[in-house]
């Protein structure tokens, strides 16, 4: 997996390439966030649009980071879930938690 960050718009985009699976990753994301926090960036949108498969690691992965942007004061918003990764979130419930868009322009202005 691959993580890349750019901003827009006062938000934070964190594009999630390969296949999520956890692992030295999810440290690594973690961090991230926790940094995103520091600097008071607080709008957090993840772009699923390259990523390939995610396994419950991966989706622990997402949990954790909802999380520690909430307990920081801030939010993390989903866009351009696949379908295979969007049924992952219908089945596990996690739908109802997270906030999904359909591009990272809507998810973006959502924060407005």
């Amino acid at each position: 997996m691959k993580i890349k960050t750019t901003e827009k718009y006062g938000a934070v985009i964190i594009e999630l390439k390969g296949n999520v699976m956890g692992g030295p990753e999810a440290q690594e994301f973690s961090d991230l966030l926790h940094k995103l926090l520091d600097e008071n960036k607080k709008n957090i949108v993840v772009d699923l649009a390259e990523c390939k498969f995610m396994n419950s690691s991966g989706l622990g992965m997402l949990i954790s980071g909802y999380t520690t942007m909430k307990n920081g004061g801030g939010s993390l918003k989903l866009a351009n879930a696949t379908e295979k990764i969007e049924s992952l979130l219908v089945i596990t419930k996690l739908i109802t938690i997270f906030e999904h868009f359909n591009s990272v322009d809507e998810a973006v202005n959502s924060f407005k």
